[in-house]
């Protein structure tokens, strides 16, 4: 995936990391959107903290972008724990697992990032620290090995994946909250820019948060990173004031068209209609031929598209939808 796409939900690099955590609300109350599941965690946060007793492990699922870091971070402020953040590429071996585990403390959060990507000799030391919150070390080797049982803290897991479906069952089934973080709505997306712009001490017109927002693709990652970009063509062409005239030439300045799509995402739906006739293409096929990875066609072109109406996955593969065709300027039949 191009490093530079500017409407990727991928963090780019570690100065936006560090920027998105000065955006990134604290509490509940200051957490826009995803209404089902702020309601849920409310109250599974207040009743873990009126029987005294750690939240039950969550898994957050979704697309990239949509605030479940943000989400554990809150989760740990509200139940006034300290927060650990890992990832599953970052655990190697189950002696990694073990040092996290053996230095948390009572009622600790611990979130791994991209938990389905934590090798099988890792998951299966995670079982018990789970469910019993112990841990089982074998030391030595051969027939004078023995097993050690430690007892851990009780604390909460969270884990969050881009695919919930790549997750073992064992695993899965020892969250007792799953929740599904969902692509945010173009009223959310406003307030959400309105309130970074507020945080970013930067002016903005309604109208020109609102165009940021549908632009934004229902993510708050793309939302804030389309702001700060658009700050610096107000700051750069105007008086620093975000007006719905510049937002318009800097997003179009950046290729970025009225439904959020660039010149990728246009690459695919036009090479679904040109070079396939509009017929039912393998993602195999498809990330051949637009030369991306499969795994980013899924994880972060298809969930918009899908979500959008541009197209759909069907039993013989990828399909090209009506609405893509009017967008792109294509009439129906007019290619085969």
């Amino acid at each position: 995936m191009d490093e530079e796409r500017i409407i990727s939900p991928m963090l780019e690099n570690s100065t936006e990391e560090r920027l998105e955590k000065s955006l990134r609300p604290k509490t509940l109350d200051e957490y826009i959107g995803q209404d089902k599941v702020k309601e849920n965690m409310k109250i599974y946060i207040e009743s873990a903290k009126k029987r005294k007793e750690p939240l039950d492990h969550c898994l957050l699922y979704g697309p990239p972008g949509l605030g479940k870091t943000t989400l554990a971070n809150i989760i740990a402020n509200e139940m006034g724990s300290n927060l650990k953040v890992t990832s599953g590429p970052a655990i190697e071996k189950p002696g990694d697992l073990a040092a996290l585990l053996t230095n948390l403390s009572e009622f600790d959060v611990l979130f791994i990032d991209e938990i389905h990507r934590l090798s099988k000799s890792v998951e299966e030391i995670l079982y018990p620290a789970l469910e019993d919150f112990t841990l089982d070390i074998v030391i030595g080797k051969g027939p004078s090995s023995k097993s050690i049982r430690l007892d851990l803290p009780k604390f909460t897991l969270i884990g969050a994946t881009t695919k919930a479906g790549s997750l073992t069952t064992p695993l899965r089934d020892r969250f007792g909250i799953i929740h599904r973080l969902e692509l945010y709505s173009p009223e959310d997306l406003t307030t959400i820019v309105k309130r970074s712009s507020k945080i970013l001490n930067v002016n903005i017109e309604e109208e020109a948060a609102q165009e940021i927002a549908r632009r934004s693709r229902g993510t708050p990652r793309i939302a804030n990173r389309l702001l700060k970009r658009v700050r610096d063509y107000a700051i750069v062409l105007g008086d620093g004031d975000i007006n719905l005239k510049i937002t318009k030439h800097a997003l179009n300045k950046l290729e970025i068209d009225e439904l959020g799509l660039d010149e990728i995402d246009r690459k695919i739906l036009e090479t679904m209609i040109v070079q396939y006739g509009g017929r039912p293409v393998g993602i195999e096929a498809l990330a051949a031929t637009v030369g991306e990875e499969i795994d980013t066609i899924e994880d972060v072109y298809e969930p918009y598209l899908i979500q959008i109406g541009f197209i759909a996955r069907t039993l013989r593969g990828r399909k090209v939808l009506p609405p893509a065709y009017k967008h792109l300027g294509y009439e129906i039949g007019d290619v085969s």
